[in-house]
């Protein structure tokens, strides 16, 4: 299916106006807004709530141009996504580069501690990065972060067993704080410490780099920096004089005396300042932000309590809608376009993740906490691509140990009364300054039961398996729809409204071994409950006869969802709807919706008989009369041609149905305007990968400095995941676009249902589920 395409921006390459012009023009000569004009990201709204502010932007204005910052702002998760994926052009030279400039008496206190923070693992490009990425990323592998679970377990209890009798706690000072500390200084093989003033070297170094403080607050923050600087390296001076000892920054020292051209000694001292902040700092955040959404959204918080098994997925969907990151920089390093809008070489961009995390464009209710979001783990709070964080897993293997513990053994635990979220203003890092708790100790389980204080949950370490992330529901009510058609009415086991969902979300059904996807189809009026028409394939693989012969009104099942690949896009003026058979299903949500805007649109129905033809009766009562129905038994046949005969610039086509009909639109689709076709296979038509029909092919990775081979046996995609490329994959065939990447050079065999003709002919995308190489190599960015 194809992915619905946002209005362009104009042809210009200026961003698309979202009010009255400021009377200010960007570096590229573009109006800018008057909302454009008056973005910042240090103070008021930003700081409150990064995504919410940027709401307008992401709706109206996705990439405009901040005079305020001075750099181009990336809102939407397409664009930002982007934009990580091409670390070539766009460079993350300037990540750690000092939002506010320093007044020359601050520079002076710098020079005189010798400062010279200079390249990291953030801001370095290639061929540097990968080569110090790969010789240092050992430590950071799933099997070797297992053996400090125990660790951070048994120091996240001792920290509860301190206040678990209390009876309120300020989270943050007694727990989240102080723990990722001690263990990233474990990681690394940095003494435990000066806690303290460790803590107030990295807020100095926050705001000093990504804050706005005043000439008189620089002074006093630059000499916290430059002492950080000072006793970062006299750690790491230890660490070279006996390079023995075990941790990360001891492994890098070794690396160093192996290969002192790749990790350089003044790479080195960089390093071991940058990393003593961002190792504790950003986890502490995510933590803080984490418990602070679940206990503000009361039912998440209970689900985890009674359900130890969704914290893994719990703390993803924290990470998207509170990530500690929310935005990060890169700077073009020639003339590009990013969202329609041209960037100049030199150009600065604000990417922030923070926005990207709740676009209505990728996620589904992105505006609501739901700890069953299988595709929570896309987040961006993380980055992408090449300079993606290395500490994620033990970020998240920190986050599960506290969540289990806290769920465990403080369920009760509720936040107190009047409490603000306080966050230290700057433009890249967030969580709250405090979290005020309270419960009453006589509640505390293991008062009842001293075995509770012993227990907890072993997760594996790295992101959740999506196919895991199930919940359940039960059947309230089937309905023979037509011949052979039931519609099922699934509602939550305790009674809590299920998702919401936009036109053209569907579901996977899981009923024993059984896991299909099914377009959602319900009215708009029934919130709360799902519903979906399932047609009972005699030839298929037998997963609808299951669910058509087994399930019964009171049975339950699992479903994971809803998502949405085939998204109606709102702003045409004119639409075409286009259903074959089932394929009704999808259509009609998008018709009911288009009905609601008010919008324009006519809507095609074909099908063998009015008997066989699924929800004709509400299709015909909704949307009488823009619909036209053609029954092949009453000698009422579609003619596509003449059905699509008029497609303009302004004209969105959307169908679904069998794919001899897709196929012809697609063939009648080349002279359209581009994105002006959208649409949605049933199935591929594949059996699966044959290694005896298949032959092996080699892959560069360009943007990783790596080249793998990828056998007969396996797929493109099994082979990326196992070389350590982190690529979204949710279909497996070929028919949703996650595992999509860019290919450079080479010659594709497509064997998707994404790319329409016109986008296979262009050879810049391939679906790495399915699709392989048609000779000998691919080049792709990643």
């Amino acid at each position: 299916m194809t992915t619905a395409k946002t209005r362009p921006a104009p042809e210009t390459g200026c961003p698309a106006m979202s009010g009255a012009p400021s009377g200010m023009v960007s570096p590229t000569g573009c109006p800018v807004s008057e909302r454009a004009a008056a973005f910042t990201p240090f103070e008021g709204d930003f700081q409150l709530d990064p995504a919410e502010a940027l709401r307008w932007a992401r709706a109206q204005e996705p990439v405009f141009y901040s005079p305020q910052l001075g750099y181009w702002v990336v809102t939407r998760y397409e664009d930002v996504k982007a934009v990580f994926r091409d670390n070539i052009l766009f460079s993350p030279a300037n990540a750690l580069e000092k939002v506010t400039p320093l007044t020359p008496e601050a520079a002076k206190v710098l020079k005189r501690y010798n400062y010279k923070l200079e390249r990291t693992m953030v801001n370095e490009d290639e061929p540097q990065h990968m080569e110090r990425r790969r010789l240092l990323m050992d430590a950071f592998i799933p099997e070797a972060l297992e053996k400090h679970e125990p660790m951070v377990r048994a120091l996240t209890r001792e920290y509860v067993d301190r206040i678990v009798d209390r009876g309120q706690s300020d989270l943050v000072r007694d727990v989240f704080y102080e723990i990722p500390l001690i263990v990233a200084l474990h990681f690394l093989g940095v003494p435990e410490e000066g806690v303290e003033k460790l803590r107030r070297f990295a807020v100095a170094h926050t705001l000093n780099t990504w804050g706005r403080p005043t000439p008189e607050e620089q002074l006093q923050i630059v000499e916290n920096v430059g002492q950080f600087w000072q006793t970062a390296n006299e750690i790491l001076d230890r660490m070279i004089a006996d390079p023995t000892g075990e941790g990360w920054m001891y492994d890098t020292v070794r690396e160093h005396m192996k290969h002192p051209d790749i990790v350089t000694e003044s790479y080195m001292r960089s390093m071991m300042m940058a990393i003593l902040a961002a190792a504790h700092e950003t986890t502490s955040n995510a933590t803080a932000n984490a418990f602070w959404i679940l206990l503000h959204n009361r039912a998440a918080w209970d689900e985890i309590c009674e359900n130890p098994a969704l914290i893994p997925s719990a703390v993803e969907e924290c990470l998207r809608m509170g990530g500690s990151i929310v935005a990060w920089r890169r700077v073009a390093t020639g003339e590009a376009q990013v969202g329609g809008v041209t960037i100049p070489k030199g150009g600065k961009l604000f990417i922030v993740q923070a926005s990207a995390n709740q676009d209505a464009a990728h996620w589904e209710n992105p505006d609501e906490v739901d700890i069953y979001r299988d595709n929570a783990a896309e987040h961006m709070s993380f980055g992408y691509g090449a300079h993606q964080c290395m500490g994620k897993n033990i970020a998240r293997m920190e986050m599960r140990v506290f969540l289990e513990e806290f769920t465990r053994r403080l369920p009760h635990m509720r936040m107190a009364g009047g409490q603000r979220f306080e966050n230290l203003p700057n433009i890249s890092f967030r969580g709250p300054r405090h979290i005020h708790v309270e419960w009453d100790p006589e509640r505390n389980p293991e008062r009842r039961d001293p075995a509770v204080r012993e227990g907890g949950v072993v997760f594996p370490i790295g992101a959740p398996v999506r196919d895991d992330i199930l919940r359940r529901v039960r059947v309230q009510e089937i309905v023979e729809e037509a011949e052979g058609v039931k519609r099922f009415v699934l509602a939550d086991l305790s009674g809590r409204d299920l998702p919401r969902w936009s036109p053209g979300a569907h579901i996977d059904v899981v009923a024993g071994d059984v896991r299909r996807k099914y377009s959602l189809c319900g009215p708009a009026e029934t919130p709360g409950t799902l519903e979906v028409s399932i047609l009972r394939e005699e030839g298929g693989q037998g997963g609808s006869k299951h669910l058509h012969d087994t399930l019964k009104p009171g049975d339950t099942l699992s479903i994971a969802g809803p998502k949405n690949h085939f998204r109606l896009d709102e702003t045409a003026e004119r639409y075409v709807l286009i259903a074959g058979g089932i394929g009704i299903t999808p259509i009609l949500a998008m018709a009911d919706r288009l009905k609601a805007l008010g919008l324009p649109y006519v809507l095609h129905y074909c099908g063998r008989s009015r008997g066989a033809m699924a929800l004709v009766s509400r299709v015909l009562r909704d949307h009488g009369a823009a619909v036209q129905l053609h029954v092949a038994d009453e000698g009422t046949r579609l003619d596509l041609g003449a059905a699509v005969a008029d497609v303009g610039p302004d004209t969105q086509v959307y169908c679904c149905g069998p794919e001899r009909m897709l196929d012809a639109l697609q063939d009648m689709a080349e002279g359209w305007p581009e994105g002006a076709l959208h649409f949605e296979y049933f199935s591929t038509g594949a059996s699966g990968l044959d290694p005896t029909k298949e032959h092996a092919f080699t892959v560069e990775l360009r943007d990783s400095d790596l080249t793998v081979e990828v056998p007969a046996d396996r797929t493109l995609y099994d082979v990326l995941k196992s070389t350590g490329i982190d690529i979204p994959m949710e279909c497996g065939e070929g028919l949703c676009g996650t595992c999509e990447a860019r290919v450079i050079e080479g010659e594709i065999d497509h064997r998707d249902r994404v790319l329409s003709k016109a986008e296979r002919a262009k050879g810049e995308r391939i679906m790495t589920c399915c699709s392989r190489a048609k000779g000998g190599k691919l080049v792709l960015g990643l």
